[in-house]
């Protein structure tokens, strides 16, 4: 496969993931992606900025989830973050350090 269809592919790939968490499926929370496969939204958002950032395009922790989501982060809470049980946030501690660290 020549480089350019490899890009091509692997971007309309994150395009259908990107669909498929903030469209198709609102209802998984984050905390809930965390703590089972040791990403989130956040983390897409994260690694979109990363990427801008390493080709020399200036963007922000928020400017970036704001792209991701489609909205601010507020009105996706106020749409569709749920409470999590304090089960949920002690997990979330532990697989947040292991997955991210101080970064985020």
């Amino acid at each position: 496969m020549d480089p350019q269809t490899e890009i091509e592919l692997q971007a309309a790939a994150f395009r259908r993931l990107q669909k498929h968490l903030m469209q198709d499926r609102t209802d998984v929370q984050n905390i809930d992606m965390m703590n089972l496969a040791g990403f989130c939204r956040n983390c897409l958002a994260r690694w979109y900025q990363e990427a801008a950032n390493e080709k020399g395009i200036e963007m922000g922790k928020e400017e970036a989830r704001e792209i991701f989501y489609g909205m601010t982060m507020d009105e996706w809470k106020s749409k569709y973050q749920t409470e999590a049980s304090p089960d949920k946030q002690a997990a979330f501690k532990v697989a947040f350090e292991e997955n991210v660290g101080k970064k985020d």
